[in-house]
């Protein structure tokens, strides 16, 4: 009995939290397969972030874009590993000169002003998805808090990058206070979609949801 226990509390911590893309899409068994499958996912959001990137408005050394609504996407619907990886393809693949990023590619983006945003997409697409892991993106409250903290991760990275370039007195003038109204927009939009998914897909599964 008591090992029947162990074994059960075993089995449910090597289960891996399921996210949204594991519910409409099932995770195939066959290695090469789930591979792929993966792999597909994970370029899809690279190629995303890339399309969103372009949807920009000119407005000084830092531009608004759309790019952070992929970002959160990429977390809420890949989850940590996969949501981080569709990031680093997504920086690694700009660097190596694809026009990826707002305002073009190559390795000489390093030096762009804008370079601490993109390395922040990294880690907010990794704390997003592990709280969507663990089932905050269920709810919109839990939701609207996860993908505030994800922007506060890239705001961290993208301010402090942006500091080597700018006086400090105009870091938030500049890199911060443009934003904040389209990010709020994005967050609650993002936030909105996540747990209206969830639901829609287990109620098709038959799964009572509580979405607020």
């Amino acid at each position: 009995m008591i090992l029947r226990g162990l074994e059960a509390r075993l089995d449910n911590n090597m289960q891996k939290d399921e996210v949204l893309i594991d519910l409409i899409i099932p995770k195939q068994q066959k290695i090469i397969i789930a591979l792929v499958q993966d792999t597909i996912l994970v370029f899809t959001f690279t190629f995303l972030t890339a399309i969103f990137a372009k949807m920009k408005i000119e407005i000084g050394p830092v531009p608004i874009t759309g790019q952070t609504f992929a970002v959160m996407l990429s977390g809420i619907i890949l989850g940590s590993l996969r949501g981080t990886f569709s990031q680093i393809f997504y920086l690694s693949l700009g660097l190596a000169g694809l026009p990826f990023f707002a305002r073009g590619g190559g390795a000489q983006y390093i030096l762009s002003p804008t370079f601490g945003y993109v390395v922040g997409f990294i880690f907010c697409a990794f704390l997003v998805g592990r709280l969507s892991e663990k089932g905050w993106i269920k709810t919109f409250r839990k939701s609207i808090l996860a993908m505030a903290i994800g922007n506060i991760l890239i705001y961290f990275f993208g301010l402090g990058w942006l500091a080597k370039f700018i006086s400090f007195k105009d870091i938030l003038r500049v890199g911060l206070l443009p934003f904040l109204l389209g990010d709020l927009i994005k967050i609650i939009l993002a936030a909105s979609i996540a747990p209206f998914s969830w639901g829609l897909v287990n109620k098709f599964k038959g799964q009572k949801v509580n979405n607020f």
